[in-house]
């Protein structure tokens, strides 16, 4: 079987992995250049980790990444408000990693060239059009840039693994429009630093309209002393599915000084914002955006995967690993069954309602509703977390978005 897989992301590239495993041949077709480290930090949650394990690739992951233990939620006077240990920290047999985004795609590269051969990957191959005929798939390919053919490809099936402004997902649902906006805005950047809370911590600080998130990304800095400090300012700045100010985009730069008047005040005895923010380097700024679930992700000898079948906020840190759990249903059905149209009927009957879960549930803002919670009950703060939630209540939210995102140690260890 030859799978072409539209898209050379994190999902596209775990996906050429898994089929690979498999026995399948895939070909992978990039609209973008060339492979640069892009973008800054993401987390890698275990029910992922155990995935990339299976596949060989956690070492990899662990050299450059860092091991997360806590996860610590604060009100926006950096009052703590509830914390939990993550990974093996928690009892899972499999980590939680906090990675630069560009690090992680280079080791899916890489291990994609080493296995399958420098030729799979295709860069400057933009999909431009697909058909089916009988039991094949013709696609057509172009470069984005100056729009020029630049080939065809037949394959068995097609895999539409390229993101939010999926050209495959735009083939059957043309008048779809532009993503759902939030309302917010992220600006997301990395600065050296001292450790956070000592380090290997990730940390939500505010509420629903203005918001801190960070974690350290780099065993190196670590190392050395030191904390390559991912973080993510966000704040509200229109109403939810109000129309989006800009087309988003990883890549476009921006400044700490469109996001401080956000963050004025905001100076605990453990993070000075302001001073982190004068710091800090780049910026890149990007409209928090997800998707309505669909009712169909398959046509035929075509489906959907990552963030092309299941855009979603950036809460709760799944994006990426709910796109792993996709590349191992969809290897994993097309392995136990013969006919195509089984495989993919059996993929998209496990994948597409428990992505559309947490979709809806990071909506209603997954574990970060703790923050919430103190907002409502306590805008002016607390002397005693106790009195404003118990930690039965705070603890029980959390447990539901694992059990939602499918990564609650249980699920995990019974697999």
């Amino acid at each position: 079987m030859h799978v072409m897989i539209a898209g050379g992301g994190i999902g596209g590239l775990t996906a050429a992995l898994c089929l690979h495993e498999i026995g399948v041949r895939v070909s992978v077709f990039e609209s973008g250049s060339g492979l640069e480290e892009l973008g800054v930090g993401i987390n890698v949650l275990p029910h992922a980790v155990k995935e990339y394990q299976r596949l060989g690739l956690v070492e990899r992951l662990l050299e450059s990444g860092v091991e997360l233990q806590t996860y610590a939620w604060f009100n926006k006077f950096g009052q703590r408000i509830w914390s939990e240990p993550r990974g093996r920290s928690a009892g899972y047999d499999w980590p939680q990693i906090s990675i630069h985004r560009g690090h992680l795609q280079r080791i899916l590269s890489d291990a994609v060239s080493e296995r399958l051969g420098a030729g799979t990957q295709h860069w400057n191959h933009h999909l431009a059009a697909a058909e089916q005929i009988g039991d094949r798939v013709r696609a057509s390919f172009v470069d984005r840039r100056s729009g020029a053919t630049v080939g065809t490809c037949e394959a068995d099936a097609l895999v539409g693994a390229d993101g939010i402004h999926s050209a495959v997902r735009s083939l059957r649902y043309p008048d779809e429009g532009p993503p759902r906006w939030s309302g917010n805005m992220l600006w997301r950047m990395t600065v050296e630093t001292d450790p956070v809370l000592g380090g290997q911590t990730m940390i939500a600080v505010g509420n629903a309209r203005t918001k801190i998130v960070g974690y350290e990304i780099s065993r190196a800095a670590k190392e050395r002393g030191r904390s390559l400090f991912n973080w993510i300012a966000e704040a509200r700045l229109g109403e939810p599915g109000s129309p989006l100010p800009e087309r988003e985009n990883w890549n476009r730069e921006s400044s700490v000084d469109a996001f401080l008047p956000y963050f004025e005040n905001w100076c605990f005895d453990w993070l000075d914002v302001r001073d982190l923010a004068r710091r800090t380097g780049k910026v890149w700024v990007f409209p928090m955006v997800d998707r309505d679930p669909l009712d169909r992700w398959t046509f035929g000898r075509v489906t959907l995967l990552g963030d092309a079948a299941h855009p979603m906020w950036p809460i709760g840190s799944n994006g990426a690993s709910q796109a792993v759990l996709d590349c191992r249903c969809l290897a994993d059905s097309i392995a136990r069954y013969e006919d195509l149209a089984e495989a993919f009927g059996a993929y998209e009957s496990e994948r597409r309602p428990a992505t559309a879960s947490v979709v809806l549930a990071n909506r209603a803002n997954a574990h970060d509703e703790v923050l919430e919670i103190a907002e409502r009950r306590a805008p002016d703060g607390f002397d005693d977390i106790r009195d404003v939630a118990s930690e039965e209540e705070l603890k029980a939210i959390c447990d539901r978005y694992r059990l939602t995102a499918r990564f609650d140690r249980s699920q995990l260890q019974d697999d």
